[in-house]
């Protein structure tokens, strides 16, 4: 995979030059890995697009929250 094909969808954190994680589609990866995330030390994951819906209906349903409550 070429990092070139990969289509930026967002950028967590953002506000500092630390290379915060990032969430990208690559349209030429197989459907079980098309979507890609880095993290700030230069690994990545790859899952699909079922599983990432799969992340965000958790977040809308508050499981995130729940997760993230005894760590803030």
């Amino acid at each position: 995979m070429a990092d070139h094909q990969l289509r930026h969808v967002a950028t967590f954190c953002g506000q500092c030059n630390c290379g915060c994680p990032e969430l990208f589609i690559d349209p030429a990866a197989d459907d079980d890995r098309r979507v890609v995330i880095t993290d700030d030390f230069g690994q990545r994951i790859q899952l699909s697009l079922v599983q990432l819906a799969a992340i965000v209906d958790d977040a809308r349903a508050g499981v995130l929250d729940e997760a993230l409550a005894g760590v803030r």
